[in-house]
């Protein structure tokens, strides 16, 4: 996965959740690649709906062209490959239902490691993408707080900027399909690397 930054606001009344995806060169988010996005469309759930086995909540979803599930809230907690979605997080799916992305309700515990979720005010439409392999295993998020990863001292997610000694904050946090830690930018000097650098380890 490469830098970028995705925004998600939801606008509108109480329970209706309008989605705006902004995508910006740097910062949070994925790579956009040359494949063009599925079509989607906009429904909207007059109560908290069930489809493809996943609880929405009452307000916006979208859809692919073939009516299955591409997006919405979470009307309930609710398990998403190595996640447990707080109640109001928004899910979003690959076109045969396996897990693509969540941006969580609030902080949450993935996979041994605590995720950048939405904030007290703006819920998820303050919070950064905790990105799954289509198995379900947890591939990337943003770190809420400075935490030791398997042993790895990495940074928070919660300033992005530049040091004196021009390393980037970032807070994004990688991992390979097997679990383990691919790369991190270091909260403190760890391996013959200084706070503020780039951490990758091979698989």
């Amino acid at each position: 996965m490469g830098q970028g930054v995705i925004a998600m606001k939801r606008l509108g009344r109480l329970g209706e959740l309008i989605a705006v995806c902004v995508v910006v060169a740097t910062g949070y988010g994925v790579t956009q690649t040359a494949q063009p996005r599925p079509a989607t469309h906009r429904t909207k759930f007059s109560q908290p709906t069930e489809i493809q086995g996943y609880p929405c909540a009452e307000g916006y979803a979208w859809l692919y062209s073939d009516g299955k599930l591409e997006s919405c809230a979470v009307s309930r907690e609710f398990a998403l490959g190595e996640a447990m979605l707080p109640s109001g997080s928004i899910l979003h799916l690959l076109l045969d239902g396996r897990p693509k992305f969540a941006v969580l309700q609030h902080n949450s515990v993935v996979a041994g490691v605590k995720c950048s979720g939405g904030n007290w005010l703006l819920g998820p439409s303050e919070g950064s993408m905790t990105v799954f392999y289509p198995s379900g295993k947890l591939e990337q998020c943003w770190l809420a707080g400075d935490q030791s990863v398997q042993g790895v001292p990495c940074m928070t997610a919660g300033f992005i900027g530049l040091f004196g000694d021009g390393a980037r904050r970032d807070g994004g946090v990688k991992f390979y399909e097997s679990g383990k830690l691919e790369s991190c930018t270091l909260a403190k000097d760890f391996g013959g690397k200084r706070r503020g650098e780039h951490f990758q380890q091979g698989q």
